[in-house]
């Protein structure tokens, strides 16, 4: 209502990136929790550092603080001294949120006046890629696919209240706010007038708790949610039981149907969600159905505001057969779609290049209509002529018992030079696995050449992996794992001291 665009951006970011962020906003207000204010501060100097050396016009964003409540003067001493407001007059430059707060009270709202959009496809947000691929990319959200993507989520989801039952929706926040905007969950939230539920911390005794005290409907967020309610099983002190059942949605990778089974058995109903910032979050949600094959989620039904969900072939723009085999794009086209790539319209022009948004995803299309997400176009592996998902092969490894986490990417075979252009002949797969319970590269007693054969009693030899490397997965702030990094890893180890006994050809 005060006419601004928001921009919830990522807490993990590191100070370079958040100050290239911030002039790329050219941002006015920064209000900052008092727990990161020192990323926030080293970003600012950076920022002034940039501003110095350029011509441009762009000013230092005002730091509003949300202080530690329970020790307002510590938060406060924690920026008055801090060289970015050395050469600032006093009280300049800075705000106290609960001030700001205070003397709007003081003053009343009588002399408030709302800033309406003049056009629904105005700018309501934007908001920042993963960078998985590249620079993250600000994405621009209008007014007009947020209020749409805001009712579809509600819709989707079931969170209407009914006379029947009275029932108020009750939504703890497992997913950051700063993918896309809470999955657009901050204005559905809104429009319902239902109630949110706020964490610090997510753990398995904070979310029963949560629902137990506060009666919570519905949560979101990544599949690891799903590892930490179904670990939770086992240690009873954390478990309380649900008084009516909670829906629980996720976006990515599914653990394995243990895990799923475990959580549902605890009084979840779980579904499953695919998306991306572009796309608003999740665009289309489903409900998870034991009986039906995991290691490709299974789309298409839930398509309320997407006038298009297709897979084509991204040269010809044709759709593919509904044969189940044949791979290509996967693409949307319709109302809740991103209005561009903020001050970058060549990134924008390619991504809409056709008439649809072309999501970089590979799948295929089933004779029932539904749409199967196989892999990122980038991360799929050409074996012995085959077109392998390692969505799939990571699919059959998070069913092991012992496996935690786990990527598959493209190795070339040890006896292929690096200068040697890559074919179907000379690739195989390489896991990374990280075992339950391990913190470090430690196989824990469980061996390369058994995760290997585990892999061989489910997949055609094709997509069995050949090499097994035992550790932890590098990724980005946002949490996704840097399948690049993997793969210079993969490449650069052949041959390597001490990883021969985890590399089996």
């Amino acid at each position: 209502m005060a006419g601004a665009v928001l921009s919830a951006l990522n807490f993990r970011l590191d100070e370079t990136t958040l100050a290239a962020i911030l002039e790329q906003l050219e941002a006015k207000f920064i209000f900052v929790d008092h727990q990161y204010v020192e990323v926030v501060l080293r970003a600012l100097d950076s920022l002034r550092q940039l501003i110095s050396t350029t011509s441009g016009n762009i000013k230092l964003p005002i730091l509003v603080l949300i202080p530690d409540n329970n020790n307002d003067q510590k938060s406060s001493n924690v920026y008055n001294h801090h060289q970015y407001y050395q050469n600032l007059p006093p009280g300049t430059g800075t705000l106290n949120y609960n001030h700001l707060l205070e003397s709007a009270a003081h003053h009343g709202t009588a002399e408030f006046e709302i800033i309406r959009p003049n056009d629904e496809r105005d700018p309501i947000s934007v908001n920042y890629t993963s960078g998985s691929t590249g620079s993250p990319k600000g994405v621009v959200y209008s007014h007009r696919a947020v209020y749409l993507n805001s009712m579809a989520n509600i819709l989707n989801m079931g969170m209407m209240t009914t006379s029947s039952t009275g029932q108020t929706t009750v939504f703890l926040w497992t997913v950051d706010m700063f993918r896309c905007n809470g999955w657009c969950f901050t204005w559905a939230m809104a429009a319902i007038g239902g109630t949110n539920v706020c964490l610090r911390n997510v753990s398995a005794n904070i979310i029963f708790d949560a629902i137990s005290l506060h009666k919570v409907t519905h949560l979101c967020g990544k599949p690891v949610i799903l590892n930490i309610l179904a670990e939770a099983s086992g240690h009873q002190a954390h478990v309380k039981p649900l008084s009516s059942r909670v829906d629980v949605v996720v976006a990515g990778t599914l653990p394995s149907v243990q895990v799923l089974t475990k959580v549902t058995e605890l009084g979840f109903n779980i579904s499953y969600g695919y998306g991306m910032t572009e796309a608003l979050g999740p665009a289309i949600i489903e409900p998870w159905r034991p009986d039906v094959d995991i290691k490709g989620c299974r789309l298409g039904r839930n398509l309320i505001t997407m006038e298009g969900f297709d897979v084509k072939d991204s040269s010809t723009m044709e759709s593919v057969p509904s044969d189940g085999r044949t791979m290509g794009e996967i693409m949307f086209r319709g109302n809740t779609l991103m209005s561009g790539y903020l001050k970058n319209p060549k990134a924008t022009e390619e991504a809409f290049k056709g008439g649809w948004y072309r999501t970089g995803d590979v799948g295929i299309r089933h004779p029932d209509g539904y749409i199967e997400m196989k892999d990122r176009a980038v991360d799929v592996v050409i074996c012995e002529g085959q077109a392998v998902s390692t969505l799939e092969v990571e699919a059959v490894l998070l069913c092991h018992p012992h496996v935690s986490e786990a990527a598959v990417v493209g190795r070339r075979r040890p006896d292929i030079s690096a200068d040697c252009s890559a074919d179907h002949d000379q690739t195989t797969l390489c896991a990374f696995v990280k075992l339950k319970g391990s913190s470090s590269g430690s196989s824990g007693g469980t061996s390369s050449q058994g995760i290997i054969e585990f892999c061989g009693q489910s997949l055609p030899a094709f997509m069995v992996p050949k090499a097994v490397i035992f550790g932890d997965l590098p990724v980005n702030p946002t949490g996704k794992v840097q399948k690049f990094v993997l793969r210079d890893k993969a490449n650069g180890a052949i041959g390597s001291d001490g990883l021969d006994n985890l590399l089996l050809d």
